[in-house]
């Protein structure tokens, strides 16, 4: 028994010796076959040359146009003999304000860091809005560390877009591509400043075109992209394969203040159109139809009767409008303009303001289940009225509103027969501050109805200096009352 005992475990250490061999063996084959399989072949190592060759030579042909925009702005505030202690709740809570009134003013510089794309050699310099609005000073740097000093030509606020000219000739610039013919997956580059690290390229591809309702600019039909867009980058490029500009680098997506693989580009057709006109005219020029309109949902084209699923649809037409003149009629749904179609409210409205005023456009229209053809004749936009009231001395100093216009209550989908004026900015040192908010519609002041600017302006330059105004408002889908005082 105990022979047959030794056997057995002898077995078992010669099985066991036996397996670890086999499995060393193994191991030893698998590596071999891994160290086989990592070999690249020389047809990817040609593509992967051939793409980064191609690459590196589109960022040294781009990156010369693309400039470093530092602007400099005077900002006021008003300086507590106390300090910050007493304007915490706690001690007005005892004390009450005998201790918050305020000090004298104090003015300071503060500085921010953009980008611009120069687009002729003479000089001009495309750009956001953002990048340069309320900048005292405007210093340019150049791709060879030379610096200019930079004037605002024109600025569009609608599309966030701005143009700059700096004295100097001979200049490296980028030349417009199409950016219509841009599709999801197309390889693009953008080239900025992030962070002031100037002259960085990043590459993505486009992740989507003609995004709308992000709420950055009026006229949206942003190209989203995944290349590594910063602050900084703004006013920057987005090139194409060949190295044509397709886009103006203009807002990331994050929730954090960096990249996370969401950013928006203007595209260079509306760029261009909207720096020519700049140009040429020194402000924008667009065409004007005259309607309120509104997206078609599938209860909105049950309830009409209607079976398409895209368009515009017509909820209002202005008096001695070009679409009044044309014969449009509410509840009318435009689906094509000049034989493209429109599929939302954002499409046509982009549509009508890229088309020069005094131009005979065809629309295709269905009325009561039947499709209409209808040849209008655009005329020009005009802003309406915007009134800054920092003349006045009572607590409504430094609110700026703006009547209402067709396209700001598309924007901010007021209803029907709501009648006011627009909050479009309240200043940093204005008594209102903090508690009315841009795009806020102000109904009533002091119990009076207020219909546009006029009535604005003469109810308010009544008040007095220490008077506590009562405001109705239109805020989020409802009215509040609001109580204001210095």
């Amino acid at each position: 028994m105990k022979t047959k005992l030794k056997r057995i475990t002898l077995f078992n250490k010669y099985l066991a010796l036996f397996v670890v061999v086999m499995m060393i063996a193994s191991f030893s084959s698998t590596d071999t076959a891994l160290a086989k399989e990592k070999v690249i072949s020389k047809e990817s190592i040609i593509t992967l040359e051939k793409l980064s060759s191609a690459l590196s030579e589109v960022a040294d042909a781009v990156r010369p146009a693309v400039v470093n925009i530092s602007t400099t702005s005077i900002e006021t505030t008003e300086d507590n003999p106390f300090g910050d202690m007493f304007n915490d709740p706690f001690f007005r809570h005892f004390f009450g304000d005998q201790f918050g009134e305020p000090g004298h003013k104090r003015k300071f510089k503060s500085s921010a860091l953009g980008s611009g794309v120069i687009v002729s050699e003479n000089g001009y310099i495309l750009t956001n809005n953002h990048v340069v609005k309320g900048a005292d000073e405007i210093k340019v740097i150049l791709y060879d560390k030379r610096e200019f000093k930079g004037k605002v030509v024109g600025t569009d606020p609608r599309t966030d877009l701005a143009v700059v000219k700096i004295n100097a000739k001979d200049l490296p610039t980028l030349s417009f591509g199409d950016s219509g013919k841009l599709k999801t997956g197309d390889v693009v580059l953008a080239i900025g400043n992030p962070f002031g690290l100037n002259q960085t390229i990043t590459m993505g591809i486009v992740s989507a075109v003609g995004r709308s309702n992000i709420g950055l600019a009026d006229f949206e039909d942003f190209i989203q992209t995944d290349a590594a867009i910063n602050p900084g980058n703004s006013g920057g490029a987005l090139v194409n394969g060949s190295g044509k500009l397709v886009g103006i680098n203009t807002a990331i997506f994050s929730t954090s203040g960096g990249y996370m693989g969401i950013g928006f580009a203007i595209p260079s057709d509306m760029a261009k159109t909207v720096m020519d006109s700049i140009i040429e005219h020194g402000r924008v020029i667009r065409g004007w139809l005259g309607v309120s309109i509104q997206n078609l949902t599938p209860e909105l084209a049950k309830s009409l009767g209607i079976k398409a699923t895209e368009g515009a649809l017509i909820a209002g037409i202005e008096g001695d409008s070009p679409a009044e003149k044309a014969g449009l009629k509410r509840g009318d749904l435009v689906t094509e303009l000049n034989g493209k179609k429109i599929a939302d409210v954002t499409n046509l409205r982009n549509m009508v303001a890229a088309t020069a005023p005094g131009t005979r456009v065809d629309f295709k229209v269905i009325r009561n289940g039947k499709e209409l053809s209808i040849t209008a004749t655009l005329g020009e936009y005009h802003e309406k009225k915007v009134v800054k009231k920092t003349a006045y001395d009572n607590a409504l100093e430094g609110v700026t509103v703006q009547e209402l216009t067709s396209s700001l209550r598309d924007n901010l989908n007021l209803p029907k027969g709501l009648v006011g004026v627009a909050v479009t900015d309240v200043e940093h040192d204005s008594p209102a501050q903090g508690l009315l908010q841009k795009n806020d519609v102000i109904q009533e002041v002091d119990r009076k109805p207020v219909r546009d600017t006029q009535e604005y302006e003469e109810i308010v330059s009544k008040i007095g200096k220490n008077d506590t105004i009562l405001l109705l408002i239109y805020r989020d889908g409802g009215s509040v009352y609001l109580t204001i005082q210095r």
